[in-house]
């Protein structure tokens, strides 16, 4: 058997860590009352805490079904982390913003996920981790430019 060309291992190694980050995440945000899910929109609107999204949009940006999203975010208002608002430009659709309580929130996530991610860089020299990171921020910014090109 042949093996797989590279730039299909490389995208499959990155979803087997994805899912095996992803369970260990889930378990860490369970305590904290917090779903993977959920912190993915939480972690979404902490960069830019400030600025208003509507569903469509954050849908939009994450690639995900409209329906999960707004389930999601529902729960999100529910629990005091997004604010809702009447959308002045569309009646229809209601404006999110981050609430502080759930930039809060967030941190309170983040730092309880950091121990568990640091483990897996224990014995990395900080040169290798920040190289990776700029080599999977580029394959990142790349796959970001190039997601309109496929039919929605």
């Amino acid at each position: 058997m042949t093996e797989p060309p590279l730039p299909f291992r490389i995208v499959n190694w990155i979803g087997i860590i994805d899912q095996l980050a992803s369970t260990e995440a889930n378990q860490v945000l369970r305590p904290l009352g917090l779903q993977l899910p959920q912190f993915v929109l939480l972690n979404h609107f902490s960069h830019r805490p400030d600025e208003t999204r509507t569903v469509t949009g954050v849908a939009r940006a994450l690639q995900q079904p409209q329906p999960g999203v707004t389930k999601n975010v529902q729960k999100l208002v529910a629990k005091g982390w997004l604010r809702e608002r009447t959308n002045g430009g569309d009646g229809r659709s209601k404006l999110l913003v981050l609430t502080p309580a759930g930039l809060a929130k967030h941190r309170a996530a983040v730092a309880a996920l950091t121990p568990s991610l640091a483990r897996a860089f224990d014995d990395w020299p900080e040169r290798d981790q920040r190289l990776l990171f700029a080599m999977l921020d580029r394959l990142k910014l790349w796959f970001d430019r190039d997601r309109d090109r496929l039919p929605q």
